[in-house]
């Protein structure tokens, strides 16, 4: 694969790159749509990523190029970089990382770069292609300027760039893509940033499904609206206990202000929150403020016109899931003999709650993971922000064969569409290396 990025990059550039970076993409075994809310999340990244051939160049132009065809060109000045947030599209991405180690070192004049870009993770499925992209081209941009930086500050700044393109994302892909180490899941936690080697039980493989259902997070509010109801839920859930409610963010702020265990913050939430939608002015109500303050002060600018909002249902999810990621590394630690039941159905009880409680499901992710469960999985959800995207699945690794085949019978080949992207699709994967640079021998 090198070598031939190394030729179609001399082809389209006229001379051979001098270094290359990789991003790997990652799935998230559990703790799904949490980490904004600042508990810890159970990635591992996957063997599919972003590769990137770079030769610095004399000018203070960044050329962009993709081996896929479908994706064009694209160049600009490093000194003005401008990032439209309307399409997503994937130079952007890269823009993203490259604003962001250039804004951290304040580089007036930045290196100029000729890159060409290879992906393998499936686009828009869930394995974190677009926060890969961001990472690989930090990478990429501190290299090219003779910077350093520890794998925790470039997680760090990389999950700010990419909020340049409007996804309000909490860190998760970009940890995972820098701080995987190969063989062993991490339970990444935040505020500080770290990661803890999680070592999954023997005798399975994870599987990831794609649904074949495209879903771009920038490209969507859904995602943002998820964001916007966990914070509305912090701020209601500490005015109930007089906490200072202006100053709190996130539902991980209310649990370590009133130093409780997540069962009790699940019972608070019961008394204090309704299962009904609230509307902009129950909310104004709840927390004494006027509609105005709730629009200038809380709402940010893509949530105005936004009426109503399920507190109660997303509190208990992000609650529930974040002891779900605890009781999933303490299992792998301890390793009891019926593990893989246990871890198994952890797995099933996250995906119920993010189709009932967080809405982030879609029918077809739906049928996936019963179609996984029925031919064998111990363990099937949907991984990634979902409304489309992959799941993952965790098979016994002496049924893993029978399991794939009986899978892309029964999902991809009912399907024409489906069926051309089947080799893409589904596949099992092993705990991957984090994001790394090579130079040219």
């Amino acid at each position: 694969r090198l070598q031939k990025l190394k030729e179609m990059f001399i082809s389209k550039f006229g001379s051979a790159p001098k270094f290359y970076a990789r991003a790997p993409g990652r799935v998230n075994l559990i703790g799904e749509h949490i980490d904004y809310c600042g508990y810890a999340v159970l990635p591992m990244a996957i063997e599919q990523d972003i590769l990137i051939a770079v030769e610095p160049a004399q000018t203070q132009v960044v050329q962009l190029a993709n081996t896929n065809s479908s994706y064009l060109d694209f160049s600009t000045s490093v000194n003005n970089i401008q990032i439209n947030k309307t399409k997503p599209q994937w130079h952007n991405y890269f823009l993203c990382g490259l604003k962001g180690i250039q804004e951290h070192f304040g580089l007036n004049n930045p290196t100029g770069m000729n890159c060409l870009l290879d992906g393998t993770i499936p686009p828009s499925s869930g394995l974190s292609s677009s926060s890969a992209l961001v990472c690989c081209a930090g990478l990429v941009t501190l290299r090219a300027n003779g910077k350093t930086l520890s794998k925790v500050e470039l997680a760090e700044i990389c999950t700010k760039s990419e909020r340049y393109i409007g996804t309000e994302g909490g860190g998760m892909d970009q940890s995972i893509s820098f701080l995987a180490e190969e063989g062993t899941a991490k339970l990444i936690e935040f505020s500080p940033l770290r990661a803890t080697d999680v070592r999954l039980p023997s005798g399975a493989t994870f599987v990831i499904a794609n649904s074949c259902v495209e879903m771009n997070k920038a490209a969507t509010s859904h995602y943002n609206i998820r964001v916007m109801e966990c914070r509305l839920a912090t701020k209601l859930l500490s005015k109930s206990k007089r906490l200072e409610w202006r100053k709190m963010l996130r539902l991980h702020d209310v649990q370590s202000k009133l130093g409780v265990s997540l069962e009790e913050m699940l019972t608070i939430v019961e008394e204090v929150l309704h299962p009904e939608p609230y509307s902009t002015e129950e909310i104004c109500k709840c927390l004494g403020i006027s509609l105005e303050e709730l629009h200038s002060q809380i709402l940010s600018q893509n949530m105005q016109d936004v009426s109503t909002f399920k507190l109660y249902q997303r509190a208990k999810h992000v609650y529930s899931e974040a002891a779900r990621v605890l009781e999933f590394q303490k299992i792998c630690s301890e390793a009891p003999a019926n593990a893989l039941q246990l871890l198994g159905e952890l797995m099933k009880q996250s995906h119920i709650s993010c189709r009932e409680m967080y809405e982030c499901s879609c029918p077809e992710l739906d049928r996936l993971v019963d179609i996984c469960l029925q031919f064998g999985a111990i363990g099937s959800r949907l991984t990634g922000a979902g409304w489309g995207g992959c799941t993952v699945s965790m098979v016994p690794t002496d049924k893993l064969n029978t399991f794939l085949k009986n899978v892309k019978k029964a999902y991809y080949q009912t399907d024409g569409q489906r069926l051309a992207g089947e080799n893409n699709s589904l596949f099992a994967t092993k705990p991957g290396r984090g994001a790394l640079v090579f130079v040219e021998a």
